[in-house]
């Protein structure tokens, strides 16, 4: 093999690595999808209060994705959370759950939410699937 040769052999290879590496990098990872079965599992510390069921210490939290809060006519809502306007969009479900009482000062939310963007995330997209 002369040099000349060597050197292309590196530099195609090294091109050929780079395409490889592009392709690969610009599919979204499992890792940082969020996993609405990690969600349930999570999810778990939740119904301490809540129950998908209508029957929990909190408000149902079924179908609330894309709602307005403190709708659910057979609770009792802090009037924290009844004067804050929010609709649960992706962005304000993940304020909620990552610190309530930042989102809403004065919710009786007592949670003190989940310190992991990840966790959060999870959590989000199991509520999403709760319809």
């Amino acid at each position: 093999m002369t040099l000349r040769n060597a050197r292309y052999g590196l530099a195609c290879g090294g091109l050929a690595l780079v395409g490889w590496l592009t392709t690969f990098a610009s599919i979204p990872s499992q890792a940082s999808a969020a996993d609405p079965q990690r969600g349930a599992l999570l999810f778990q510390s939740c119904t301490a209060c809540h129950n998908v069921l209508g029957d929990g210490v909190g408000p149902d939290l079924t179908g609330v994705y894309g709602q307005k809060a403190a709708q659910r006519p057979d609770f009792n809502y802090s009037p924290a959370l009844k004067a804050s306007g929010l609709t649960w969009t992706d962005a304000n479900l993940r304020a909620f759950i990552e610190n309530p009482q930042a989102l809403v000062k004065g919710t009786a939310m007592l949670f003190p939410g989940y310190a992991a963007r990840d966790d959060v995330d999870a959590v989000v997209a199991y509520m999403k699937t709760l319809k």
